[in-house]
């Protein structure tokens, strides 16, 4: 009354379909890669070009490579998005690659649902508001030689030099003769889109001690970036 080894092994290597289970796994030569998963995921959109694909559609005249692989003249980097799709039903794509792209391949294959949500992630970004930018604010101070050290220990936080410049003038100042610099200074600050800031604004304040050899000059550029 032994069961027939014959039946059993179909059991195994069947599905609840009855189909032999090594008949639902596919290869797929995308642009020199390969790729391997199932006809149940590339059918999930059955007008796809992928389903037909392996439904050996014969308007597709699709040829394979020695491994059996159906060959697609298509770009790898952007196809793996659309198999990811097909699979669990998201977009899922690294950072580095273009919505764009996603969107050709979903299109040239045909997959509605992934052509409608791509395009739904290119308006939202399109749509989304800009980000607060970082910007730069300068000023430029006169100072006479021996006015350097005191000039760095009483900047506010936040304040960096960015340039020292002489601009040569000597002038005796008691026995000793002194040279002038230009400093420039610079400090960043966040501005949020449609504000504006101008030479008057005061929280920037630069904090020196009050001297008669240090003169800041009436210079500020609110420029993006870095200088």
């Amino acid at each position: 009354m032994a069961s027939s080894p014959r039946i059993d092994e179909q059991n195994v290597n069947c599905d609840g379909s009855g189909a032999p289970r090594a008949r639902q796994w596919v290869k797929l030569n995308v642009g020199g890669t390969h790729f391997l998963t199932t006809r149940t995921t590339l059918c999930r959109d059955p007008n796809s070009f992928l389903c037909r694909l392996v439904q050996e559609d014969p308007e597709l005249h699709t040829d394979k490579d020695e491994t059996g692989a159906y060959l697609i003249d298509r770009d790898p980097t952007y196809f793996g998005p659309v198999l990811n799709y097909l699979r669990h039903g998201k977009l899922v794509m690294n950072k580095d690659l273009a919505e764009e792209g996603v969107l050709e391949e979903a299109e040239f294959y045909n997959i509605t649902d992934l052509i409608r949500l791509v395009k739904e992630h290119i308006n939202q970004r399109d749509n989304r508001p800009p980000k607060a930018g970082k910007k730069h604010m300068y000023r430029v101070l006169q100072c006479h030689e021996n006015e350097l050290t005191q000039l760095v220990s009483t900047m506010s936080d936040g304040w960096k030099f960015e340039q020292l410049i002489n601009i040569g003038s000597q002038y005796s100042y008691g026995s000793e003769d002194h040279t002038e610099f230009l400093c420039v200074v610079s400090r960043e600050y966040s501005s949020s889109p449609g504000t504006h800031t101008c030479s008057t604004d005061r929280p920037d304040h630069l904090d020196l001690h009050n001297s008669k050899d240090c003169r800041k000059l009436n210079f500020m550029y609110n420029l993006p970036g870095s200088p």
